[in-house]
């Protein structure tokens, strides 16, 4: 399960930019994750109550932003929303694609005390 340690990043990232501020407290963080991003939602909601147990992040309001997916076909030029990964071209069906969207794995803010 890579979701745990992607959960454990996130602490760690909250952890060290709290320690930047002299913060005592997480009140609220703000992520966003791609729905190409690989995450699988129902283990990353366990992991993170599993993990922030005794961290800053126990009592903090978490809002997670869906990135949806979108490629673009290297070969007809085509923007379109993806759904999932090796999706091929809805115009020409060509499977060149570059993903201009949805992979985004990030922490967007923090609100600290």
């Amino acid at each position: 399960m890579h979701e745990l340690s992607i959960v454990m990043s996130i602490i760690d990232i909250t952890e060290k930019e709290s320690a930047k501020h002299n913060a005592s407290q997480v009140d609220e963080i703000e992520l966003e994750i791609g729905t190409l991003s690989g995450i699988e939602m129902p283990a990353f909601d366990f992991a993170w109550q599993q993990a922030v147990r005794s961290t800053l992040l126990e009592n903090a309001k978490r809002t997670i932003n869906e990135i949806p997916g979108e490629g673009l076909c290297m070969e007809c030029d085509a923007l379109f929303p993806m759904q999932q990964l090796y999706e091929p071209c809805p115009v020409c069906g060509h499977h060149f694609i570059s993903i201009q969207k949805g992979k985004e794995l990030r922490v967007k803010s923090l609100v600290i005390n």
